[in-house]
């Protein structure tokens, strides 16, 4: 079955939720009922308390209409008699007088005695529909509009697959995945943590943490060092002039932090770094000699994300992002995109994660919504095809999904678990060279306007990290792992002076170790330190110190009899060469 027909499955159950819901609390007003990834949910102002513990009187009522739904009906309507229907609805209303205001038609279906607001979209018959691949889930509050100075609403979620077999199976995987969930085991492994008194959506990161974010971060530029980047540092606020410029403001100024300074200048905390870029390469006139001038930053942006769409560290409004923008010349920028990809490549296969390109289009049917011509947008386009066509690889094409001033290709990683997640992005931009005027004098002493190539790695260093935390359960390769050796002396009087002597043979090799000396029981001591997720646990006793041999129990496990130099030659291979397990 294909996606859209999918959809339509969902979307049809979604109206039956909507039905139940009347049925069952007929003073109710609904508001929107669409399909989602993996189901479906309708939103709904009910005046009684509804739990998920009404959650299977509501699925009961569903299977009972079901009966008797076959068809949907269609109706066009003018706008008088859709107020008329929903006189009492102020959501429904709402969505009419938007529906007017784009001037487009004005549609209900009807299956058993349900009437809705809809453009459609359904099963052909809900005989179609597999009854058992569907089930409510749960329950959630949300703002209408998703405003928080609206009405909070109640959404009744469900979800909806094939067949019974696939509903089982997503039950499965998210079963694991709530087990390997990055706000769980960031804390259990004390990475990160929030406090109301900073913010929602600004995660703070403990030692551990960052020590996982820098040694990310010393990846990428190792990765980007070796084809030609330089380092530059930038501010995290601008005067409102910068954006304006860049076309940013129109666009976004309603998501920025804004600062009036005393005197009464406009700033805000930056939300990318491009147009801060632009300004350094602005600060000289630059022979075609000179290029390509490649900047990279690791730094913060800040996103005035609704509350309500915050999600530990996959969604927040503190973003470091591993930004680095290439100015170089049109015929220059196929090979310097080549090198962003290779630096893609390179790095998610170190993780072990499966990357498809996503190639992000614009629209040529909304060109109100971008900056330059059509002809600047299909070369640009044109040439991101042609890198993956040579790459060997296939895109999945989408069309309107592009920046506002240029097509992307965006990697979409699949996880352990078969989830996808948008990762690194490499970005051809010739608009902002133009509304900067950039350029450089070519081979004819002309001025010749340049083009900007957008590339992140890792994109949000937050986002990545919540999906490497999953991908991996928590269980970070030697190279990463906070601590990658803990040493139990199997008690403290007797083994603790060798294991301290073990200790320093460790460190003097830059080994990241600690020892677990407190008055816990051995097994506990080990336990936690496998709670902690570390590669190997030394455990020292009265053998070890008579042989002078170590026990290692690893994560999968028991090693007996190694000598600590074999055993320091084996954790620096693993560091070195970055293996994955």
């Amino acid at each position: 079955m294909n996606e859209n027909n999918l959809s339509h499955i969902r979307h049809s159950l979604a109206h039956l939720l909507g039905a139940a819901i009347l049925e069952l609390y007929p003073e109710s007003f609904l508001t929107l009922g669409p399909a989602i990834d993996n189901g479906f949910y309708y939103g709904a102002e009910i005046r009684d308390k509804v739990s998920e513990d009404d959650l299977e009187k509501i699925e009961n009522k569903m299977r009972e209409l079901a009966k008797n739904w076959t068809v949907f009906e269609k109706e066009i309507v003018d706008k008088d008699k859709a107020r008329e229907i929903f006189k009492n609805n102020v959501y429904k209303n709402e969505i009419i007088d938007g529906i007017v205001k784009e001037d487009q038609e004005i549609s209900l279906y009807t299956s058993g005695s349900f009437t809705d607001l809809c453009r459609g979209g359904h099963v052909e018959n809900f005989k179609d529909i597999d009854m058992s691949g569907w089930k409510l889930d749960r329950i959630a509050g949300a703002y209408w509009r998703g405003d928080e100075k609206n009405k909070m609403l109640t959404r009744i979620y469900g979800l909806a697959f094939e067949s019974k077999a696939n509903l089982e199976n997503y039950l499965d995987m998210r079963e694991e995945a709530e087990k390997r969930d990055h706000k769980k085991l960031g804390k259990q492994l004390d990475l990160f943590t929030f406090s109301d008194l900073i913010g929602a959506g600004l995660p703070l990161f403990t030692p551990k943490g960052t020590l996982i974010r820098n040694l990310l971060d010393e990846y990428v530029w190792e990765l980007r060092k070796k084809v030609g980047y330089e380092q530059v540092d930038i501010p995290h606020i601008t005067k409102k002039d910068l954006y304006e410029k860049s076309g940013h403001w129109s666009k976004f100024k309603d998501d920025l932090f804004r600062i009036v300074s005393r005197e009464g200048h406009e700033f805000a905390m930056k939300p990318m770094n491009c147009p801060h870029h632009t300004q350094i390469y602005a600060r000289k006139s630059w022979s075609y000699k000179e290029l390509p001038q490649r900047y990279a930053s690791t730094t913060k942006v800040y996103r005035d994300e609704q509350s309500g769409e915050l999600s530990g560290l996959s969604r927040v409004r503190s973003i470091t992002q591993d930004d680095a923008h290439v100015f170089c010349r049109m015929q220059d920028a196929k090979v310097e995109m080549e090198k962003i990809y290779n630096i893609v490549k390179t790095f998610y296969q170190t993780f072990g994660f499966t990357l498809t390109p996503r190639l992000s289009l614009h629209d040529p049917n909304n060109m109100n919504a971008y900056l330059g011509s059509s002809e600047i947008w299909e070369k640009a386009e044109n040439e991101l095809r042609n890198l993956i066509k040579e790459k060997a690889d296939t895109a999945i094409e989408a069309i309107g999904e592009a920046a506002f001033y240029g097509p992307k290709i965006d990697f979409m990683a699949k996880d352990a678990i078969g989830r996808e997640w948008q990762v690194a992005t490499i970005q051809l931009d010739m608009n902002m060279p133009e509304s900067f005027d950039l350029s450089c004098t070519n081979e004819n002493g002309e001025k010749e306007r340049i083009i900007m190539i957008h590339a992140a790695i890792m994109g949000s260093l937050e986002r990545f990290i919540s999906t490497l935390i999953e991908h991996v359960a928590g269980i970070f390769p030697v190279w990463l792992s906070p601590v990658q050796v803990t040493i139990v002396p199997v008690r403290i009087e007797q083994h603790g002076e060798y294991a301290n002597k073990i200790l320093a043979q460790l460190r003097e090799k830059n080994i990241r170790v600690e020892i677990s000396n407190n008055d816990d029981s051995l097994g506990k001591r080990i336990n936690s330190a496998k709670a902690h997720k570390v590669p190997y646990v030394i455990v020292i006793g009265d053998k070890e110190m008579e042989s002078g041999n170590l026990t290692i129990e690893t994560r999968t496990e028991k090693i007996e009899g190694i000598i600590i130099d074999d055993f320091i030659k084996k954790l620096e291979n693993e560091i070195k060469n970055r293996t994955l397990g």
